[in-house]
């Protein structure tokens, strides 16, 4: 397995009450040059999550006191925590699980039992495509009614701002860099994710849905390409 690159000391929050699971995913990050912190309850994590702000929460489902389910919907509604990256790690294998997961605004998610090796990969894949999401040769993009300030990493819909994750902003920004050509489920893994083609595309099609619902009106410019994947239509009366 391939080497990841030495991490920048960004942090990184384990949440699982398993102690061994804990301490063995803590010890591999904390190798890989990651600041880890740790939390065992769905509280602890909230608590821990607002307080030291974490680039990552690794993120178990079946938590005491609050679920992973319950956690990851409160990161996301909090204006602190809503940009956090999350990393799901569950026992569950049913594809309903996952989906339920990635709707909530998950970025990826590993399934026990996992490598540890996989899991630091993982992180620095969605560390990198989260720092990577705000770059771009244009400062701003504008589709019919949606505008994309790269700079500011802030998307608006006729005016009114949109709160989107960062793999959901790195998703819309792939579409409208490209706009009106079409982008293969697993072109956008590769791009979006850094996933190998092999890994399942159900994980691309959640995050369209949950984007279209997002963006509301503008949510149609997403176009579904039957048999290959997603584009995002360039309206003709905009010239985009």
């Amino acid at each position: 397995m391939t080497t990841p690159p030495p991490a920048t000391g960004e942090r990184v929050l384990v949440v699982d009450d398993e102690a061994d699971i804990v301490a063995l995913v803590a010890y591999h990050l904390a190798k890989s040059g990651y600041r880890v912190s740790t939390a065992g309850t769905g509280p602890d994590a909230l608590d821990a999550a607002r307080r030291e702000r974490p680039a990552l929460v690794v993120l178990d489902l079946m938590l005491p006191g609050l679920s992973g389910y319950d956690v990851l919907e409160q990161l996301r509604a909090g204006d602190a925590t809503r940009d956090v990256a999350v990393l799901m790690l569950t026992a569950r294998r049913e594809e309903p699980d996952r989906i339920r997961g990635l709707s909530l605004g998950a970025d990826d998610y590993l399934t026990k039992p996992f490598s540890p090796q996989e899991l630091v990969l993982r992180v620095g894949a969605i560390l990198r495509r989260v720092g990577a999401a705000g770059a771009s040769p244009a400062d701003h993009l504008v589709v019919g009614p949606l505008e994309i300030d790269t700079a500011a990493h802030v998307v608006r819909v006729s005016g009114q701002a949109v709160e989107l994750t960062p793999t959901e902003f790195k998703l819309l920004l792939t579409l409208a860099e490209r706009r009106g050509r079409v982008q293969a489920r697993t072109h956008l893994l590769q791009t979006v994710w850094d996933a190998a083609p092999d890994i399942q595309t159900r994980t691309v099609d959640m995050h369209v849905q949950r984007l279209r619902a997002k963006l509301g009106v503008a949510g149609d410019l997403v176009e579904t390409v039957r048999g290959f994947g997603y584009r995002l239509r360039a309206p003709q009366n905009r010239g985009a």
